[in-house]
């Protein structure tokens, strides 16, 4: 018997083997009226920077806040337009790109499968524009595109939208954390400016 197999046989011992499974009660609030003012507030007090911009000016905002912040290279996954990233040096995921080479661009580029206004959260989950997971947590920059059809109120909303087999990463403002000393760090799992141009049409 495995290590692995003589663990679950225990576990089975401990809980009974005909053990019904419990319902789980969901009374909790599952909709939320919460909009884009509150998702853009909690954004703020994230400290991220956001932009309201509307369809028939993104193309051009995107390039200017590029411009802007000085953005040269560039970290690109499959499915960004090319008219975003005209003026800068686009270093596509193919072949895969390393830790190192992403840890020495300006930034990232990116779009979300879902936003959540309740907690000014944006969420990948690999897809067209968003890419493997380290695209967007080595780079010390990440701006991310959000469409207003994208976002929810609530978390239960957002988990209704999102595939459970996907790799999804959920990011709420520019990583951040605080050590015993309540001295605040950011960047350390992830980039420390997160910048959301959220498209209003």
């Amino acid at each position: 018997m495995s290590a692995r197999d003589e663990v679950l046989a225990r576990v089975r011992d401990a809980i009974g083997r005909d053990r019904a499974a419990q319902d789980v009660p969901r009374e909790y609030r599952a909709r939320s009226d919460d909009g884009i003012e509150q998702f853009i507030d909690r954004l703020h007090h994230y400290l991220a920077q956001t932009h309201r911009i509307p369809a028939g000016q993104l193309d051009e905002a995107v390039r200017t806040i590029l411009a802007d912040r000085g953005v040269r290279r560039i970290a690109v996954p499959a499915g960004i337009p090319d008219n975003w990233i005209e003026h800068v040096e686009p270093l596509r995921d193919e072949p895969a790109l390393d830790a190192q080479t992403l840890d020495a661009v300006d930034g990232v580029i990116t779009t979300c499968t879902v936003a959540i206004a309740q907690s000014g959260t944006i969420v990948l989950d690999g897809g067209p524009g968003m890419g493997r997971r380290i695209l967007s947590l080595v780079p010390d920059y990440h701006l991310c595109v959000v469409r207003l059809d994208q976002l929810v109120g609530s978390l239960p909303e957002a988990i209704e939208k999102l595939d459970p087999t996907r790799p999804l990463t959920f990011i709420s403002g520019p990583s951040a954390t605080v050590d015993i000393e309540m001295v605040r760090v950011r960047g350390v799992h992830g980039p420390r400016r997160l910048e959301v141009i959220l498209v209003t049409d």
